[in-house]
């Protein structure tokens, strides 16, 4: 669903005064460093030949100028208008943001490491147009935190669909705006899914009491400090117990009578929690009443409150689904557990592969160009969805830019297989190349050359999410949240596919004038 911001015609650029920049040296020694070097200058001078960045700019300003809106209108107020020089300075900071985000990806660190590894590199600093020849200021770990959330996916997306229709266009003189020997061949598409693993403790029921525990405290322990309490003991000699007890947990498992031992231990563990609970919910009501006389931010109170919240919303179904596994020795529906206390859009993924049967995440659709740009994605919220469901959604989502129209043949696995698919894929006009369920259907068309060969590049697919998880995206992911999740696979996206195409074949032209 597009934002009011994404509905309002972008603003226009002002013009940027150019600072003086410092000197990065030419070092000599190791070649990974020279090609480290050789691919962020192709990365910069695609970001400042294209118009990606000044897509970048003017989605962030559109949104601010949005947000500047919604203040006034609140507040009652006329909206504040920007100097140029205002104005000059935001999209700069955008520029800055767009370009931390994306030399954090390629480098693979969180945001402290991040930090410090640019403080200490003259040539991240130019990347991120940092290098001011007088002083250099570094973001910190919550600046770059800021950078991750600047603009939401599908923002992102219109910036990649930038990035996608440059690599694939030819100019009116006949030329490639990112200078490219050929453009980028969007006629084969690729597509596949895969599991995301999230930052979640493997899910077993009793561990989930402790996670309400411990959450409960520790937000206690915030609130005791400015003065509020209640009657009780101390919130530390609670997490001792519950640790206590989880320990015991662990141990009765090699017990002769293991089974009556965890039983035990899971009565003593329901009844702490209920306990834990209580204190907590007069805790927080404690808060709600008086957070004005603490030193606590009203945003920082109602975050700490929240947080009660969440955790007492969901304890007691997640002491039922103990009890049902534990004591009632009963099975549950996969969409009537709790997998984790904090992502509760993580979904159980049967894979059905050597070492992952079973994996805890969400689902994560992926296609590529025939040259392994990824043209679109889908990371699904909640349950795993058919595969047979998602190829319609893609093609659709493609329909809205200027990609959709350039396809002319899909590839994928039996998975994709489908009446409704092959009906979609007939209706408009695309060569349907996705391996059937049907294995004498499959012997027959793998005489075909087209699909045999289709099928044949299919197999890099595979590569190519593998490349994405682990170079770019991570595992498991560490942002929380169904959104942040989101938004950080468009920035993995952004970031690969720039590393891409910074690989692919220039122009002749401009590698003989560089020559020269």
């Amino acid at each position: 669903m597009p934002t009011q911001a994404s509905l309002l015609p972008l603003p226009e650029l002002v013009p940027e005064q150019e600072h003086l920049t410092g000197y990065i040296p030419t070092v000599f020694g190791p070649v990974e460093f020279r090609e480290w070097k050789k691919q962020l200058e192709r990365i910069d001078e695609i970001l400042r030949s294209s118009v990606v960045e000044q897509t970048f700019q003017r989605l962030s300003l559109a949104r601010r100028n949005e947000e500047e809106r919604r203040a006034a209108a609140s507040e009652n107020r006329p909206v504040y208008e920007w100097s140029t020089g205002e104005q000059a300075y935001y999209q700069r900071l955008s520029s800055q943001a767009l370009r931390c985000n994306v030399a954090r990806t390629l480098t693979g660190g969180s945001f402290r490491d991040f930090g410090c590894r640019l403080a200490e590199s003259p040539l991240l600093q130019g990347f991120c147009k940092l290098d001011r020849i007088d002083t250099v200021r570094i973001p910190g770990k919550s600046a770059l935190q800021r950078y991750s959330q600047w603009l939401p996916e599908e923002e992102m997306r219109k910036v990649i669909d930038t990035l996608r229709a440059e690599a694939s266009a030819w100019d009116e003189s006949g030329g490639q705006p990112l200078d490219l020997t050929e453009a980028l061949d969007l006629e084969a598409y690729f597509l596949d899914t895969t599991c995301v693993k999230l930052h979640i403790h493997f899910p077993v029921d009793w561990v989930l009491l402790r996670d309400a525990a411990r959450t409960l405290m520790k937000a206690a322990i915030l609130i005791r400090k400015r003065g509020l309490k209640v009657r009780m003991e101390e919130p530390a000699e609670f997490l001792k117990r519950m640790n206590q007890l989880c320990m015991k947990m662990t141990h009765a498992r090699r017990k002769k009578d293991g089974k009556r031992a965890r039983k035990a231990v899971l009565r003593e563990m329901k009844k702490l929690s209920k306990i834990i609970a209580g204190h907590a919910a007069r805790h927080r009501e404690l808060l709600e009443q008086r957070w004005q006389e603490t030193d606590l931010k009203e945003g920082e109170a109602r975050q700490i409150m929240e947080r009660i919240d969440m955790i007492l919303k969901q304890l007691p179904q997640a002491i039922r689904q103990a009890h049902e596994r534990i004591i009632g020795e009963r099975q549950l529906k996969n969409g009537e557990k709790i997998l984790s206390l904090y992502e509760g859009h993580a979904a159980v993924y049967v894979r059905g592969k050597a070492g992952a049967e079973v994996e805890f995440g969400s689902q994560l659709l992926l296609g590529e160009s025939e040259s392994g740009v990824i043209v679109d994605w889908e990371l699904v919220n909640g349950n795993p969805r058919a595969d047979t469901k998602m190829l319609s959604r893609s093609l659709d989502r493609l329909e809205q830019t200027s990609g959709g129209a350039s396809i002319r043949r899909v590839c994928g696995d039996r998975g994709f297989d489908s009446k409704a698919n092959r009906a979609l894929l007939e209706d408009g006009g695309i060569y349907n190349a996705i391996c059937p369920k049907a294995p004498g259907e499959l012997k027959q068309r793998m005489k075909e050359t087209e699909f045999a060969g289709m099928q044949t590049r299919r197999s890099q697919t595979e590569a190519r999410i593998s490349i994405f998880k682990n170079g770019f995206l991570g595992g498991p992911l560490l942002s929380k949240g169904y959104g942040n999740q989101n938004r950080e696979v468009a920035w993995s996206v952004l970031a690969h596919n720039l590393w891409v195409i910074a690989r692919m074949p220039r122009g002749a032209a401009r590698t003989l004038a560089k020559a020269s």
